[in-house]
C-alpha cells in the first residue's frame, strides 16, 4: 500500500477510530511517541540534548567501550525525522565530529572510514550552515575541531583545514588554523615549489 492509498483509507475513517489508531501506535512504537511528543510539546533544546547523549553513547558506550558509530549515525538521522531547527541540526552534526575527534585523541588513530565518516559530515554541517547563514555562529567551533586534530593521521587534519578554508575563505584562514600551522603548510608549499 501507498501513501495515497493509506490516505483514502484513513479519510474513510471517523474521528474516534483514527484516535484509536493513533494512540496504538504511540504506545507500541517509540519513534511514534517520540515524533508526537515533540509534535505536541517542541522543546527543541532539550530534544537536542536527549540527541547528543545518543551520540556520545556511540563513541563512548555506557557499557563496555566499542566504538558503534553506526548508532552515532542513526541518532542524527532519528533527530532529522523530527524536524527540528537547521540550526539545531548543524549543532548536532557538528557535535558527531567533535565526539569522533575526541575520541582519536583519547584513544589513538582509527580507520579510513572512520575519518571519512566524520570529513563528510563536517562538509555536511558547513553546507548546512552556508545555506542557512549560519557559519559565524558555528566559527568557533568549526576551528575548534580543525585544531584538535593536528596531530591525527590518515591526511584527516589537513582536508579539514581546506574545507574549513573553502567555507570561511571570505572572512580569512584565522577562522581554520592557528598561526604555526599556516607556516607549517607556507613552509610545506614552499618547499614543493622548489
Amino acid at each position: 500500500m501507498g501513501l495515497r492509498e493509506l490516505k483514502s483509507e484513513l479519510k474513510k475513517q471517523d474521528k474516534e477510530t483514527l484516535i484509536k489508531h493513533v494512540s496504538e501506535l504511540y504506545k507500541k512504537y517509540k519513534p511514534v511517541k517520540e515524533y508526537f511528543d515533540f509534535y505536541i510539546n517542541p522543546n527543541e533544546n532539550e530534544l537536542l540534548e536527549k540527541y547528543k547523549g545518543k551520540v556520545r553513547e556511540g563513541f563512548y558506550p555506557k557499557r563496555g567501550w566499542n566504538l558503534k558509530l553506526s548508532l552515532a549515525r542513526k541518532a542524527i538521522n532519528e533527530f532529522k525525522k523530527l524536524g527540528p531547527s537547521q540550526e539545531n541540526l548543524a549543532d548536532l552534526l557538528l557535535y558527531y565530529v567533535e565526539c569522533g575527534v575526541e575520541f582519536t585523541n583519547d584513544y589513538g588513530d582509527i580507520d579510513e572510514n572512520f575519518y571519512l565518516s566524520l570529513g563528510k559530515t563536517y562538509v555536511q554541517a558547513l553546507t548546512l550552515m552556508r545555506k542557512e547563514n549560519l557559519l559565524d555562529r558555528f566559527a568557533e567551533r568549526a576551528k575548534e575541531i580543525v585544531d584538535d586534530t593536528g596531530n591525527i593521521g590518515w591526511g584527516f587534519h589537513d582536508y579539514l583545514v581546506q574545507v574549513c578554508f573553502d567555507f570561511y575563505h571570505t572572512a580569512s584562514l584565522q577562522h581554520c588554523i592557528t598561526a604555526s600551522q599556516f607556516l607549517k603548510l607556507l613552509y610545506i608549499y614552499l618547499f614543493f615549489q622548489y
